[in-house]
């Protein structure tokens, strides 16, 4: 399976955001502090940023970005904001969501291992993309690991669950209760420039 092995720090001062939208509080770089002072960006360049930054966040290849973006046009609304709550429904993103991993990177190695039901339905598939109704559950045999326990401690982490999403922290499980709207995307995102990039 191919990764992303690029330094979450470095890569996120390239892109122009901030390591917490990763899940990182306190990664930071100190090198190259000149090195965001550089000649005005073609129109290009911005445009790929962007599309950059939303595949560096979501953790997404090329090849399976552009599928994403091809579903997305081919949908009814704005090709931008279909591009961005599809990439938002990957189970891996949601489980990241429901504070179920404190990174999208943990969150995709624990769906891949197999820690986790949809339905009832073992998935191990980080793309898989979640519907209404849906019920995402911690797998009954991996509760007892550490990653997991932490979570029902009484000095587990504050997690601010998106709307479309409801958790029961008790039964490590989250049913989504709706689509996820724009405005639940908490990135400072130009989509419009991702279309324009692949309407070229």
């Amino acid at each position: 399976m191919a990764k992303n092995m690029q330094p979450i720090a470095k890569r996120c001062k390239a892109l122009g955001i901030s390591p917490a939208v990763m899940g990182y509080s306190k990664k930071e770089t100190k090198r190259n502090p000149g090195g965001q002072m550089r000649k005005k960006k073609s129109e290009y360049a911005i445009q790929l940023n962007e599309k950059q930054k939303v595949k560096f966040v979501y953790g997404i290849l090329e090849k399976q970005f552009h599928a994403y973006y091809e579903k997305a046009s081919a949908m009814p609304g704005k090709t931008g904001e279909n591009l961005l709550t599809l990439v938002e429904r990957r189970l891996d993103n949601v489980v990241y969501r429901l504070g179920f991993a404190m990174t999208r990177r943990e969150a995709r190695q624990l769906v891949s291992h197999a820690h986790f039901t949809v339905n009832g339905q073992k998935v191990n598939i980080p793309s898989y993309l979640v519907r209404v109704g849906d019920v995402i559950e911690v797998k009954e045999g991996s509760r007892s690991a550490a990653c997991f326990k932490r979570l029902t401690a009484e000095d587990a982490p504050m997690v601010n669950v998106p709307q479309w999403l409801q958790r029961d922290k008790n039964a490590l499980k989250g049913t989504v209760v709706q689509m996820p709207a724009r405005e639940d995307i908490d990135m400072p995102i130009e989509e419009h420039l991702i279309v324009e990039l692949y309407s070229k």
